[in-house]
């Protein structure tokens, strides 16, 4: 452990010693005076926190376009009665103390933490989701880990649907998969006996008449669809109750069309009426493949080194047979795994989604 911190580096050239060559420490040609060294962190851009900072607004409309946060801290306090939109990726974003709020959050790399708030409706996408001390909030979500709620009550979650065109590469850039997405996974940190704190929006529940478009003429250039059918993030059904006890298990392996190929069979499915209940992307190894595909896994063992699977579960009767005949007809030069019957599939989507979770530890 200690030998890390006792190693000594040497500085790149122009690294992070005095830049008495470069940048004019020394004797000051004029004067004979010492000029202070000046250090490589000096010539860096200053952040101003104003920038990454809304706080005691209201009734305002306001919001940062794509490209103005570009991975930084945001924070959001004390605001009422407005509309707060960030089209763009950040690193972390605390809410204190909003009410009645309309929030837009880009994806965020690391955790958004709403506290104090009440009557607030958001749109987010985050690597992790927790509140504290809230009251009614209603939020369409994308969390790549369980969302945990604590001493908060009456908060409702549907699944996050939203598009504008810089959204697929901000995903990237925050680091989040578009086909991990627990949020109806909710973990309540304060139950409370014979209460539920938390539910699930209507099934019908539209984005835009809960976080309407921005209507600041700035805002408006960025192009925002609601429409469920263009969602960056595939819509899932979650913890809802299935509508058939039969289900179908569809794994695509890394390539260059492993997204593009997960949409299209999505497209297919959903479009003969069966729904999309998870999906999931993830890293597997030889066993993981023995535990998940049985039979099968030596014949997919080689594609697992390529990179993550992406998974996806569908239900309704007759998924399996359908889900094999677009698989064939679609796919046909694609190795992907598909549930080989109604009977083993349940097993399948099981064995699948328990690897996962523990994966991803959940």
């Amino acid at each position: 452990m200690g030998c890390f911190f006792s190693r000594r580096r040497k500085p790149a050239q122009g690294g992070q010693l005095p830049l008495q060559q470069q940048a004019g420490a020394g004797q000051d040609a004029a004067t004979g005076e010492q000029k202070a060294p000046q250090y490589s962190w000096d010539l860096r851009a200053k952040i101003d926190p104003k920038e990454y900072t809304f706080s005691g607004l209201k009734n305002e409309t306001v919001g940062r376009l794509p490209g103005k946060v570009a991975g930084q801290q945001f924070v959001i306090q004390d605001c009422e009665n407005c509309q707060i939109y960030i089209f763009d990726h950040s690193a972390t974003i605390t809410i204190d103390d909003c009410v009645n709020c309309q929030i837009f959050l880009g994806p965020i790399k690391g955790s958004v933490f709403f506290r104090d708030c009440k009557d607030c409706k958001c749109v987010v996408a985050c690597q992790q989701f927790r509140t504290r001390d809230c009251r009614k909030l209603e939020v369409f979500l994308c969390c790549a880990t369980q969302p945990i709620i604590e001493s908060s009550t009456g908060m409702k979650f549907g699944c996050f649907q939203y598009y504008y065109p810089e959204l697929a590469l901000q995903f990237k850039d925050a680091g989040l998969s578009i086909f991990n997405n627990t949020w109806s996974n909710i973990h309540d940190f304060t139950p409370v006996s014979g209460e539920n704190n938390w539910g699930l929006l209507p099934e019908t529940a539209a984005v835009q008449d809960y976080v309407p478009l921005p209507s600041s003429e700035e805002l408006k250039a960025v192009r925002v669809s609601t429409d469920a059918t263009k969602s960056i993030i595939p819509i899932t059904r979650g913890r809802r109750q299935k509508n058939s006890d039969e289900s179908c298990l569809a794994v695509f392996f890394a390539g260059d069309y492993t997204t593009a190929n997960a949409r299209k069979l999505i497209d297919e499915m959903t479009s003969k009426g069966f729904q999309l209940v998870q999906t999931k992307e993830v890293l597997m190894k030889a066993e993981d493949a023995h535990r998940v595909f049985q039979q099968s896994a030596l014949e997919f063992i080689p594609l697992l080194e390529k990179g993550p699977v992406v998974a996806l579960e569908f239900n309704g009767d007759g998924a399996v047979e359908q889900c094999q005949s677009t698989v064939n007809e679609v796919f046909s030069g694609t190795k992907v795994f598909v549930s080989e019957s109604k009977a083993s599939a349940s097993q399948d989507v099981d064995n699948f989604y328990n690897f996962a979770d523990m994966q991803m530890g959940m």
